[in-house]
């Protein structure tokens, strides 16, 4: 049997090679998975140390009525208020949304003038925008821009909330051709 494993004139690996062969390719293997995994952690740990997160704030002498909007008629959560501010998260804390009382003492100048009811506008994507629709609709607020479909792939309706900022509440579809 030793001869067999050590017979090298028959075209075959010795056992002792085809052990090399083994190992170099395990080596190899270990070598192109490690490169990939530190690749990929390292992808990862940039993508954390540049990650930013941003949520707009409206200064506002109508915090109370812009609570009541917001968690009653888009169901918004309360992530923290006090007595001159209120941040707010959507449902599924995917964004937050600010509103600060202008001219607070706690404020910067930057942060202390109102906001004049023009000029801003958010979006918010939803899954079924018809259902979201059909929901304010029933909670009779004013629709500013009925439902309707545009070239470009989106459904949407627009509304505003008490600071007269304006809402687009959008479904987004690929564009049919």
């Amino acid at each position: 049997m030793s001869d067999f494993y050590n017979h090298t004139d028959s075209g075959f690996l010795t056992f002792v090679q085809a052990q090399q062969c083994v190992m170099n390719r395990f080596s190899l293997t270990l070598l192109l998975i490690m490169t990939i995994t530190t690749h990929v952690l390292s992808q990862k740990f940039n993508q954390i140390a540049n990650t930013m997160k941003m949520n707009a704030g409206i200064i506002t002498n109508r915090i109370k009525d812009t609570k009541a909007f917001y968690t009653q008629i888009l169901n918004f959560g309360i992530t923290f208020e006090n007595d001159f501010y209120l941040l707010m998260h959507t449902p599924g804390h995917t964004a937050e949304l600010s509103f600060l009382l202008p001219d607070h003492p706690s404020q910067q100048p930057l942060f202390q003038k109102a906001f004049r009811g023009e000029g801003v506008y958010l979006t918010i994507e939803v899954d079924d925008v018809d259902k979201v629709y059909d929901d304010i609709k029933k909670k009779g607020v004013p629709i500013k821009i009925e439902l309707r479909d545009e070239p470009w792939g989106e459904r949407h309706f627009a509304i505003e909330d008490p600071n007269g900022v304006g809402i687009d509440i959008v479904k987004y579809s690929p564009k049919a051709e």
